[in-house]
């Protein structure tokens, strides 16, 4: 497994900063005023547009249909990426820069529809939501089949924090529905709305010999926006250690991911395979790595609310 230990002063890096009392570490370009821009070309086929696509790194542009490799020891990835499937050239873009003025910035996750038109004659609309993780993204992406392995989930940590902390901004569309839009046929009209989401997991990994990963979880930290809402700075997110399956906070996105649900990691071989959570672990376990995930959607892939927006800045972890 690739417990191969990143410094954590060089991924949750800086000088540590106090709020409300207590030392909070903020995680590296986390404070979102930095970012990578990308230029490429789409294919012909479907349009040849030059789009431009942004990473959370350091400020730098990038020219081409290049994969993108995390610069600079930045640990976030995102959903925007570059796709290249059965030789077709594809870009998503769902998470932007947003200026908060006086020069800070911050990330702007948005839920929206992407329109496609191949050959000049087909329109296809996918439904995205912007989402912002602790690891890698594995470019370019040359199929739709199981998301997940192209995600590496999770960076190496062992500290135990008391909470998250963040600055959010949530516009939520005055609704009750949500559009189901895959590209593949006609749009679906579905009753309620979506949720912005945001979820914290500490995980204690080991490989076995046959290169499979095993985790069982340490900590958990989670909140679903029901609601719009302006600015809230400084937000604190309780993490809860040990099995909270039985605590009235828990809820069905914050259980144990094994089976079709697993996130990915490398292992020790560099091969992509699920990280199995087997269990709860001891309340007073020390985790091997942290899983951190920010999205303007909690459902099902291609369901969501359009428009519904998640603005985050300022990510630590308080002490």
């Amino acid at each position: 497994m690739k417990l191969k230990s990143v410094i954590l002063i060089a991924v949750f890096g800086g000088i540590a900063f106090s709020a409300r009392c207590q030392a909070v570490d903020p995680i590296k370009y986390g404070n979102m005023n930095s970012w990578v821009t990308r230029n490429l070309h789409e294919s012909a086929v479907i349009g040849g547009h030059d789009k431009t696509i942004y990473e959370i790194g350091p400020n730098t542009t990038i020219e081409g249909n290049k994969a993108y490799v995390n610069l600079d020891g930045s640990p976030w990835a995102t959903s925007n990426v570059y796709a290249k499937v059965s030789g077709v050239t594809k870009t998503s873009n769902a998470i932007y820069p947003f200026d908060r003025g006086n020069g800070n910035r911050a990330a702007r996750l948005a839920t929206q529809i992407e329109r496609v038109k191949v050959l000049g004659l087909i329109n296809m609309d996918v439904m995205v939501a912007g989402s912002m993780f602790l690891g890698k993204m594995l470019e370019p992406v040359t199929s739709t089949k199981n998301p997940y392995s192209k995600m590496e989930m999770g960076v190496p940590y062992t500290n135990r924090p008391s909470a998250v902390v963040f600055d959010y901004k949530v516009d939520m569309p005055n609704v009750n529905s949500r559009v189901k839009s895959t590209g593949f046929g006609s749009k679906k009209t579905l009753p309620g709305h979506d949720n912005a989401v945001v979820f914290m997991f500490l995980q204690r990994r080991w490989e076995d010999a046959d290169g499979n990963i095993h985790a069982k979880r340490v900590g958990t930290a989670g909140r679903l926006f029901t609601s719009g809402s302006d600015w809230v700075n400084g937000y604190r997110l309780p993490v809860m250690y040990g099995d909270i399956s039985k605590s009235p906070l828990y809820a069905p996105y914050l259980a144990l991911r094994n089976g079709d649900n697993a996130y990915y990691a490398k292992n020790s071989k560099g091969k992509m395979v699920p990280v199995i959570e087997e269990g709860w672990d001891d309340a007073s376990a020390s985790p091997t790595h942290l899983v951190l995930m920010f999205s303007a959607g909690s459902g099902e892939p291609f369901v969501g609310t359009e428009g519904l927006t998640l603005y985050i800045d300022n990510v630590g972890l308080a002490r």
